[in-house]
Parts: C-alpha cells; structure tokens; sequence
C-alpha cells in the first residue's frame, strides 16, 4: 500500500514509529485486561479487540496516529448483557455494532462531528483525562483478607508510590537530555529492570491476568438466529455503535487540532465498523478510540500508521511469545504513564479561561467534564450540544430588530434585522401593530434571514393579522424559497430577482 511504502519514512522516522508502537503496545496490555474485568470477560477477550481493532484502524482508518482498542466506555455498557445472557451474545452484539459503524459511515454521517462545539471539545478532554486518572486509583487497592479491595498502606503502597514518580520523573527529564528513544518507554524499561534485578515486592502485570494464548480463532457467535436474538442485542449495538462513534471521532478532531491536520470521519467510521464486525467473528469485546494511548503516540511524534500497526503486532507477540516477560513489567510503571497522559491531555488553560469565556460557554465545559467523569461519554457529548444549541438559539432569538420610517407616499416601513426561527417569532410579531398602522404597510427583509418552516408560519400569521385588521402588507426581499412555502401571505410578496437574498430555509418541502 502506498500509505505504508518505506519510502515516506526516514531510518529516524522508522525507529521512531516503531518504539513509539511498542510504548503504546506496553501501556495498551492492563487497559486491555482491566477493561476485560469490567466487561466480566476473559481478559483473552480484551487483548484480542485491542489487537483486531487496533491494527484494522491503524491500517484503513482516517486518522493515522490514532490508536484504538478496548475500552472502558463500551465495557460499562457491555457488562450487563454478559452479566444476563452471556459472551456470546456480546459477540454477536459486537458484530451488529460494526454493521451500524459502517452504515453510519456510508451514510457520511461522521462530518458532523464537526459541528461539535469547542466548549463540548473542552469538557470532553478534561472528563477523560480526569477518569484516566482515577482509573489508575484502582490499581492501588489490594484484597485483604476478605477478599475485599482495599487501599494499599505500609511498605508496599510507599514503594507503588516511589516507583510511580520515578517513571513519571523519565518520562518528564529524559527529552531534556535525549530524544532518541521516547522518554514513556525508557521509563518502563528503567522502572521494569530495577524491579526485577533488585527483587522489588510489587504488583506487576501477571498479578492482573496471564496474557498467555493464541492466534484469534474464527469463531460465529454462538447465538440462535432469531427475531428475540435481534431484540436482545440491538438496543445494546445501537448504544455501543454511538459511544464508540462519539469517542472515536471527537479523538479524531483532538488530534487534528494538535497536529495541524485533518482526519477523515467518514473512513474512521467505515474502519471503526469493520474492525468491530471482525472482532465480533475472532472473540474480542468490540473497541474504539482510545485518547490516553492516542496522546501517547501523538506526544511521542508518531503520527503515521506505522505507529499503531506497529502497536498491535507487538501486542500480539506479547501474547503469542513473550506473555512471561510482559508479565513481569510492573503496574507501577504503567501507571506513571497514564499519569503523564492525564496530566498532559488536560487542558488546564481552560481553568482559567472560564473566567473571561461567556458564562454559558463556562457552564457547558463543566457540565460535560462532570457528566464524563460520573456516567458515559456519550451523555456527557449529548446533553453539550443541546445545552449549547438551547444557548444558541436563545441569543439569537434576542437578536430580531426592527427600525421603522415612512415613505413618501405615506407606507409604513419596518426593516428587519436578525434572524427569524422558531425562538424568535414570538418577539417578530410584538414588534408589529396592525391596528395602529397606516393602511399600506411594508415589512422589508433586506437585512433578515428566515430559518425555518416557524418563521414562515409566522409571517403567514401576521398577514392575516393585518387581513383582518383591513390593511394591506407588503413583503419585500423575501428568499424565493419563502415564497414557495408561503400560503395566506403570498400574494403579499413583492418580487425583485435583482435584490431579493437567495438562500434555503430548513423546511421539510424544501429538504
């Protein structure tokens, strides 16, 4: 493939992509085994999406750089259909799931994304560096002898605590001294190696899970094929095919917006849908974007695909060849890590740009981090655009001006400024009062925009207010789109093709 050619990459590039693979690779195996655990699966099952979903994105996605596998987005809501009916309809539900990703992006659904606002942007960095971190908290509690998690102390937590800040200290110094190697897998390897040689007692990656197995086995889900199936595991497709969507895509602008590039939605849809209806055949949970190990490879400087095939295919040596070496790595490291990656995907110039931002701007970023962090993402992306929307159109529905004058023949003149739609009307038609007007009245539209099917009922409306009141209204500069949709004030139109707006109002007879 041309994209993948050795030809668009340097022997410095090369090296880079492919430690920068193998550091994401690294930090990908406890996200993949904890989220497994969430998901009430065998980790196998995690490993495996992060390898199936990893490497079909990295390959055909549209956003090269970007690194997606498991998540715990999607295994929150995948727990209660396994808790209910079993793995093997989460297979099936992840099949459906890809099916809907791909249709959505034959659809070229995915440009709207675009039309996210920057305040939603805002809130959704922070609420997901915020829950990346306190993901990293679980890993501080132990059972006790109950068999009941509970927080580290003593000697064993103060040395989780020492190793966790000498990663963190590589990762922040090493750039200062070297770039050869990225300073996030230096820091694992230095943290790795003085563990092991000096026979450090700390959790490492085999107390989670063994990552031992195979090749992924091609497998149909073992589901009946009947209407009741279908039932069953829509609902749960259809809210996974979103979150992952949703996640995924607002990844994609993050990372155009740091890199200065632009990423293609639509082909991360169809690649995102693809990967998922594959994984759902070779029993893996489904996956999507995942920011922390994104910014990783973006921090490192790996922004072409070569990064996160490179990433998959050490992940899955890990689990064909090296699962005991792997397994030695310990948790203390990885979570140093993804500290840095928390700090670093936060936008903490927000905090204090909250202040000079309109207060509905301000309100919008920290309803979205809150409703990141206590439920899904999903939600939390959802309820800032309607907040945003609601803000939107009630600004503007303060916006309709009218000035008036008289013309020399003694006709009445309201100019309207603004924008009229559905939340403005109301205030459009106080503005007018027919039985105190002249007998011929104009109502000009030079310098007005009108939205939508409301603003045409409105104006039908005030045409049969001034019928009534036995005066004559006149409409200039209305969009010929207006007056295809008008009824009771249309013969009220005056047309001038050489002055009057061209534009399209959102009118279901218009499309």
């Amino acid at each position: 493939m041309k994209f993948l050619s050795c030809a668009h990459y340097s022997p410095s590039r090369l090296r880079l992509c492919v430690l920068s693979g193998l550091t994401v690779a690294l930090a990908l195996v406890p996200e993949a085994i904890a989220f497994a655990f969430v998901a009430h699966v065998h980790p196998l099952v995690g490993l495996y999406a992060a390898f199936i979903v990893g490497l079909i994105t990295a390959v055909f996605g549209g956003r090269p750089g970007m690194i997606s596998g498991a998540t715990g987005a999607l295994a929150v809501v995948m727990v209660a259909l396994v808790v209910t009916h079993g793995v093997e309809y989460l297979f099936a539900t992840v099949v459906l799931m890809g099916v809907l990703q791909i249709a959505f992006g034959l659809l070229k659904l995915g440009k709207f994304i675009r039309m996210v606002p920057f305040p939603v942007m805002i809130g959704f960095v922070n609420g997901l560096a915020i829950v990346i971190f306190l993901a990293q908290l679980g890993h501080l509690k132990t059972p006790d002898a109950a068999g009941t998690l509970a927080w580290m102390t003593g000697t064993p937590l103060f040395v989780m605590l020492g190793l966790i800040a000498l990663t963190m200290a590589i990762i922040y110094l090493l750039p200062h001294v070297t770039k050869a190697i990225p300073s996030a897998l230096a820091g694992i390897v230095v943290v790795s190696l003085l563990v092991i040689f000096m026979g450090i007692d700390t959790k490492t990656v085999g107390d989670m899970a063994s990552i031992e197995g195979g090749l992924p086995q091609f497998h149909i889900p073992g589901v009946p094929f009947t209407w009741e199936t279908l039932t069953i595991i829509f609902p749960y497709s259809l809210i996974l095919a979103a979150i992952g969507l949703i996640e995924s895509l607002l990844t994609l602008s993050l990372i155009d917006e740091m890199t200065d590039t632009r990423g293609k939605p639509n082909r991360e849809c169809l690649a995102q849908g693809s990967a998922n209806v594959v994984t759902g055949f070779f029993g893996g949970m489904g996956g999507c974007a995942m920011i922390g190990q994104s910014m990783i490879n973006v921090n490192n400087g790996a922004t072409q695909r070569l990064s996160g095939i490179a990433a998959a295919l050490f992940l899955l040596s890990f689990i064909l060849f090296l699962s005991e070496w792997i397994e030695l790595i310990p948790i203390a490291a990885l979570i140093g890590l993804m500290f840095v990656v928390s700090q670093k995907t936060f936008e903490w110039g927000s905090l204090a740009a909250l202040r000079r931002v309109p207060r509905s701007d301000a309100f919008v970023v920290v309803a979205v981090t809150v409703i990141t962090v206590f439920t899904d993402l999903a939600v939390a992306v959802i309820t800032g655009v309607i907040i945003s929307a609601l803000v939107f159109a009630w600004q503007h529905a303060k916006h309709i001006d009218v000035s008036l004058s008289v013309e020399d023949h003694g006709w009445k003149v309201y100019k309207l400024y603004g924008s009229l739609f559905f939340a403005s009307t109301a205030d459009f038609l106080s503005k007018f009062t027919p039985a105190e007007d002249t007998d011929e009245v104009v109502i000009d539209f030079a310098h007005a925009k009108v939205m939508d099917h409301s603003a045409v009922e409105a104006i039908d409306s005030l045409a049969e207010r001034y019928r009534k009141a036995g005066k004559r209204l006149h409409l200039r500069h209305l969009s010929p789109d207006c007056l295809d949709v008008l009824t009771r004030a249309k013969d009220m139109v005056e047309i001038d093709v050489r002055a009057d707006p061209h534009y399209h109002i959102a009118d279901n007879k218009l499309g």
